[in-house]
């Protein structure tokens, strides 16, 4: 224990871009101990305040008396302990981050800015064995009435204040008399689990698997073909979780996939089921968070950052489509949610289960080599076939709106058969250019070095990489026709194509913009219930949603994702063209996919023809190996971006000259580790700043990491540094 003296300060981390603590003295006459740390605290800095938390105790190193003093203690027990406490700091260390920043990263908004911890409990009302024996000798009034409400169960105060206004005198009486007590209730009322359909041999045997894993670390990969039954396998090892008193923690990749797994894992569980995602205010995301660190619950499902709860019960992890890439945070730190939830694993002894019908490549790999059990499941559940897959050979045929003539066929087909649709489209907007016929000028973003996107039918123009928004022209700028025409097509202007052809039908778009606000998504499910129909679709609809009645995808624009310079787009075209076909027939219908495309004979099309996603990733993960890239090598980039190309030359040139520097004083670095640029990022100007970047290869990670360690604090130091915006990125998915 730490007590006051003159030299005793607390070491705060701050959510600021630096790599340091700062030193603050305890107010006069506080008792400072190890009961300080992980504890959120508001102090001065500069003319402002901030909120911290306490990492660090220990005798100051200057003139105690020049430190300020806390403002105040926010907390009267630590918030951050344990293994979340280190799991932080370990990933701090991991992703280079300043440890205020990833401290912040974690904590809800709420509680990060310094709001008070909400009382998350629910009180209220019941009855006694005496009260329901002399329920019916009442004599009639307000505790007669309060009576006949608690005879079915208790009642929160919420629903008495709403069911008997004015009934805390009643149920005075009742106690009074011992008919009736105050007792704390769980904070959603208790549901009656269902039964599940009957598992299949693979279901059950995977059940056993992670049955018997509980208790102890081991990752296990679920590799199961769509519509295979993995949730069926999540929600029966989460059973077992729940029946040993264990917290389950489920991670989803999307905001709209959280409220039909939420229904489906309260029906099945029977338990209150929280949800954790941006889509919820703050003040839910925080009680979500401290019901879960108070163990007032027992399964919280979320998106990313939902991998930061408290789990002072763990028994549990999963991560449901573990190959995800919106597991990855792209700005501030850059974590990986997937491997964060295999660190708190182990940190925690639990097991973690990684599911998916197309599993990372690196994941893969894991499982091959026997780092993670291997569970697969190979046939779809309740003898449902798999969809036929066919290619379309567009060469030389006439399209509408991107739609070939057999597709807009199959279309009619299906919905004359009472069924549903979905065209699979992955560019939201009317088109991607606006150019003029006459003089081929184009609507070039002002800030961007992108074209602007069309959107709302031609009026108006989107950058989408920097929210640049105008209305479209008139006349070309440059020569003044009115030959101005949109090529290309996006979903808007599918899905006008799609009503001009099929005018009775109910024809619905699903992108980020017609799905706004909470539960938007199901909401726009909902309007299609099991009506015919047509649904035009960006990656929103490939992931994890079940459509009984829909028979065909087509899915247009293969092509878009064929070419590309960043070595994962193979694998990202890969796992998205078997996500979305697995929409397909996920009942007793046959299912149908139609991929359209120019190149027919592409080796990736005819892998995943051949063979499906297994041939693929045995031929991409000997590409890989061949070419150095992960899982067979360790990356990490340096990013950076100013308003002038002077400021990034001379950065990346300091940056650069002290990487080779401390790679040469480690002699296994200089074989084992390469620099690969800088170079301009694929979009060299977005928002007005002039970017880019410096790979990091290793083929060890330690390798990585100590030359990590070493170059990125010494990056704060450079004088260059401070004339631009850079960041680093450990395990990077996207080199752009």
């Amino acid at each position: 224990m730490f007590v006051m003296s003159d030299h005793a300060v607390l070491r705060v981390a701050l959510p600021l871009p630096l790599p340091r603590l700062f030193d603050y003295r305890a107010p006069p006459g506080v008792v400072v101990d190890a009961g300080w740390i992980g504890c959120r605290v508001r102090v001065p800095f500069g003319k402002q305040q901030r909120v911290g938390v306490v990492a660090d105790l220990g005798p100051a190193q200057i003139d105690p008396n020049s430190l300020k003093y806390v403002i105040e203690r926010l907390d009267d027990t630590a918030l951050l302990t344990g293994e979340l406490w280190h799991s932080l700091q370990w990933a701090a260390r991991y992703y280079q981050a300043p440890l205020g920043e990833m401290l912040a990263t974690a904590l809800p908004n709420a509680l990060a800015n310094g709001a008070e911890p909400a009382d998350t409990r629910v009180f209220g009302w019941q009855l006694s064995e005496a009260g329901h024996t002399a329920l019916a000798g009442m004599r009639a009034g307000a505790p007669k009435r309060l009576a006949g409400l608690l005879q079915a169960g208790p009642r929160a105060h919420i629903q008495l204040d709403q069911d008997l206004p004015g009934w805390r005198s009643a149920a005075r009486a009742l106690a009074a008399r011992g008919l009736a007590q105050a007792v704390e209730l769980s904070a959603e009322p208790p549901v009656t689990a269902e039964q599940g359909p009957l598992l299949h041999r693979e279901q059950a045997q995977a059940v056993a698997a992670v049955i018997d894993a509980l208790g102890s670390f081991k990752p296990i990969l679920l590799e199961g073909v769509t519509g295979s039954g993995k949730t069926e396998v999540y929600l029966e090892a989460i059973r077992a979780c729940l029946g040993r008193g264990q917290q389950a923690l489920v991670l989803v990749p999307e905001i709209g996939l959280t409220p039909q797994t939420l229904q489906r894992f309260r029906r099945r569980l029977g338990v209150p089921v929280l949800a954790f995602h941006s889509g919820l205010s703050d003040g839910e995301r925080a009680a979500a968070w401290l019901r879960m660190a108070r163990s007032q619950a027992q399964v919280l499902v979320g998106t990313r950052s939902a991998v930061f709860a408290p789990l002072p019960a763990a028994g549990l992890i999963v991560v449901d489509e573990e190959h995800d890439g919106s597991y990855k945070q792209h700005e501030g730190v850059r974590y990986h949610a997937r491997d964060l939830a295999l660190v708190r694993g182990k940190q925690l002894g639990i097991p973690v289960l990684l599911g998916s019908a197309t599993p990372a490549l690196e994941t893969l790999a894991h499982a091959r080599a026997g780092r993670y059990r291997y569970l697969r499941l190979s046939h779809r559940a309740g003898n449902a076939k798999p969809p036929q897959v066919r290619v379309i050979d567009i060469r030389k045929r006439p399209l509408d709106a991107g739609l070939s003539r057999q597709m807009i066929d199959a279309i009619s087909a299906c919905l004359g058969r009472g069924e549903q649709a979905l065209v699979f489209k992955n560019r939201r907007g009317y088109a991607p250019v606006l150019i003029c016929h006459d003089c081929g000028w184009r609507a070039q973003c002002r800030h961007c070095d992108a074209m602007l996107t069309v959107h709302e039918r031609g009026r108006r123009l989107l950058c989408h990489h920097c929210g640049a928004r105008q209305s479209a022209p008139p006349a070309c700028p440059d020569c003044a026709s009115l030959a101005l025409q949109a090529q290309g097509a996006g979903t808007e202007r599918i899905e006008d194509a799609l009503i001009a052809q099929f005018p009775e039908a109910t024809v619905l778009r699903v992108d980020r913009q017609s799905t706004r606000g909470r539960d938007g998504l199901q909401r726009l499910l909902d309007t299609l219930g099991d009506r015919p129909g047509i649904l035009v679709g960006t990656q929103m609809l490939a992931k994890g949603h079940d459509l009984p009645k829909l028979t065909l995808v087509a899915v247009v624009g293969v092509d878009e994702g064929l070419f590309s310079a960043d070595f994962r787009a193979p694998e990202r075209l890969a796992q998205l063209l078997i996500q979305v076909s697995g929409r397909a027939g996920r009942a007793q219908r046959p299912g149908e996919v139609l991929l359209q495309t120019h190149h027919p004979d592409h080796p990736l099309l005819l892998a995943l023809l051949g063979g499906g996603y297994r041939a693929f990733a045995d031929s991409e993960l000997s590409e890989r190996e061949a070419a150095g890239f992960p899982p067979f090598a360790h990356l990490a980039l340096l990013r950076a971006e100013a308003t002038t190309q002077e400021a990034v030359n001379v950065f990346f040139a300091e940056a650069k000259a002290l990487a080779l520097t401390l790679r040469a004083a480690v002699p296994e670095a200089r074989a084992g580790l390469a620099l690969h640029g800088p170079i301009p990022a694929p979009m060299a100007r977005r928002a007005g700043q002039v970017r880019a970047q410096l790979l990091l290869s290793a083929e060890q990670r330690p390798l990585r990491q100590a030359l990590l360690a070493r170059w990125v604090p010494a990056l704060y130091e450079l004088p260059s540094a401070r004339r631009v915006r850079w960041s680093i990125d450990v395990d990077p998915i996207d080199l752009y």
